[in-house]
């Protein structure tokens, strides 16, 4: 069973760089079945698609936030990671690392099979 672990700061100033780490269990982030992706859901909002990082190791993200938004991932430790630039209390949302398979539409939420238990994020001077 894949399990996956959000960590990061739960507070974060206006203008600096959120950096989250999901830690995956149960599965290899190498493997050519998954993608691997950060949602999140700001409060009052529905769930938002960040962006992915797909089998080959290349990145997709929502077009909103591709110019603050980067993922990669370390094989080594199983990892996943999201650095989000120059936040704004707009930011602040419930950030989840979530996994799924090759062939479903991984720009929708709903289509993720596996995921983190969230952690929140505030941003706020």
């Amino acid at each position: 069973q894949v399990q996956l672990v959000e960590s990061g700061p739960g507070l974060v100033k206006p203008s600096q760089t959120l950096s989250l780490t999901c830690t995956v269990s149960g599965a290899p982030i190498l493997a050519g079945n998954s993608y691997w992706a950060w949602i999140r859901h700001p409060p009052g909002a529905d769930m938002e698609w960040m962006g992915v990082i797909d089998p080959s190791g290349v990145t997709y993200y929502s077009p909103p936030l591709k110019s603050r938004t980067s993922i990669s991932r370390d094989a080594f430790k199983n990892q996943f990671t999201l650095q989000l630039e120059s936040v704004t209390p707009e930011d602040t949302a419930v950030y989840y690392c979530a996994r799924t398979s090759v062939g479903r539409s991984w720009t929708l939420p709903d289509e993720y099979e596996d995921w983190g238990q969230g952690t929140q994020v505030t941003v706020s001077s």
